[in-house]
Parts: C-alpha cells; structure tokens; sequence
C-alpha cells in the first residue's frame, strides 16, 4: 500500500513539474492585441488570424473597442500590439513614445447610410462635407457613435468640413432633436440609425455584415459614398518595450511584419463578405 502511495504521488509530481513548463511554453506564444471593432465584426480577423497561427504558433488575444480606447490599451501597457484606424493619432502614438513604428496595412473606406428615399437628399451632394451640410439643413435623424472610435473621429472631420457650426466636441452645435450621439459601437449605431430612420456614418464591413449577416431584415441602404474624405487606412504598431518592458515585443514585430508580408497581405487582399472585397492591401 505505501508502495503504491508513492508510485502514485511520484507520478503526480512529475505530470505537474512536466505540465508547468509546457504551460508557460504555451503562454509565452500569446499575442494580446487592441484593436477596431470593425476588423472583428466584419469577420476579418476569423479570417487572418488562423493564418498567422499556422504560419507562426503564435495565438492573438483579441480586445476589439474603439480605436480610442484600444489606444489608450496601448498607452497603458495592457496589450502588445494595437492595429485600429485613425492615422493622425497613430502617428502621435509613435511620437509620444507609445509605439515602435506604424506599420501601413490595409485601407477600406467609410460608407454614409440612410434610408432608401433619401429625405436628406445627399445622393446629390458634391462631396462628403457638403452631404454632411445637407443632413444638418434638413435636420435629418443623424446617429453618432460618440465613442471616441476611429469613425467617430473621421465623423466629427466630416462635420468640419461641411461648414456645419459644431461645439468643442465636434458636434453640430445645432444637434438638438436630430444628432443623437448614442456612445456605442458601430453596430449599435447602425440599429439605432434603423430605428430612427435617419443617417449613420459606418465603415462598409460593419454594414454589409448588419444588412446581410442577420436574420432580422436591415433596410437602410448605402445613400453616399466614394469621396476621398471616405478611405480609411488602418494601421498597426507594437507597443513600445522600452516604455513597457514586460510586452512581448518579439510577438508583435512578428505580427507586425507577417501582415505587412506577402502572404499577410494576400490574405488581407482575398477576404470577402457576402462576395464583396472589405479591405485592401496597402503595405508600403
């Protein structure tokens, strides 16, 4: 009977000092990433990712939050790696010692959605700002994500550019009854705009995946589109380790450079939903 209690807790010893080294193994091969939540709602990421696992062993924990937010990740060392879509503050995020370098990825652009009869009569505005001018004019519903994301960032430019008197926040100063700023996510934003039948800017992943992707019908329809204020580029930077020393920086200059690569980019450049190209390969 001793005999037997040793064998057994001897062999419990060494299954639990085996396991552990293969546990922190496997830990030391995760990858947390902040990003947009138009990469993940548009499906892309179920897409990429086993890519790069198969290619690299390297699993990515994915956080997906406006690119606001997933910034500030960033900035407080939470995560290894931020891939969102506002190239201005990328650019300060690298600047300000945050990050090692941007990377260029992909691009994809930003729709206007509204409903089928048009009241606000932007098909036939000469550009963005002034389709924007005529939401205000017409005090058409207008729904906002107010969520400090990168589309709420290109928005509040697109009221800027529309000639629109917006308050300190960016906001149409004159909102009042039709700019509702609701502080969600895209695809909120967009039920929301549904309900109210009003306009919503929204990236065209998030869109095709609501209008298409659902059992519940989705009847607004894409009422403008194709101005250059209406790409957006995305981009992805490693977390600086100087700043942050305990980041897996080996990780995501490997996730970096794999996506920027020939076969990242190839399989950026195929990803289709609903037999649409979403994104495209914009590595430079």
């Amino acid at each position: 009977m001793v005999r037997y209690f040793l064998k057994f807790f001897l062999g419990a010893f060494l299954l639990a000092t085996s396991a552990a080294p293969n546990a922190a193994a496997a830990e030391s091969r995760i990858l947390t990433m902040s990003t947009t939540t138009s990469t993940e709602a548009s499906g892309l990421l179920d897409y990429l990712l086993p890519e790069f696992y198969a290619d690299t062993g390297i699993t990515v924990r994915v956080m997906a939050k406006g690119t606001g937010a997933a910034l500030r990740d960033g900035m407080d060392g939470n995560v290894d790696i931020v891939f969102v879509h506002d190239e201005a503050r990328e650019n300060q995020f690298v600047a300000d010692g945050y990050g090692t370098k941007r990377y260029y990825v992909m691009y994809n652009d930003f729709i206007v959605v509204g409903p089928e009869n048009d009241p606000a009569g932007i098909r036939e505005a000469k550009d963005s700002g002034a389709a924007f001018a005529r939401i205000a004019a017409a005090r058409a519903p207008f729904v906002s994500r107010g969520d400090d994301s990168g589309t709420h960032a290109r928005e509040k430019q697109l009221w800027a550019a529309s000639g629109v008197s917006v308050n300190a926040a960016g906001e149409p100063a004159e909102g009042r009854g039709w700019y509702f700023a609701i502080g969600q996510g895209m695809g909120v934003a967009l039920i929301f705009a549904q309900e109210k039948q009003g306009y919503v800017l929204s990236d065209r992943g998030t869109y095709l995946h609501y209008k298409y992707g659902r059992t519940e019908p989705y009847e607004l329809v894409v009422v403008y589109e194709g101005d250059d204020m209406l790409k957006n580029p995305y981009g992805v930077i490693p977390v600086n380790p100087e700043r942050f020393p305990h980041v897996r920086h080996n990780l995501a200059d490997t996730f970096a450079k794999w996506l920027v690569s020939e076969k990242g980019q190839q399989v950026i450049g195929s990803y289709q939903l609903h037999g649409r190209s979403l994104f495209f390969p914009d590595a430079r």
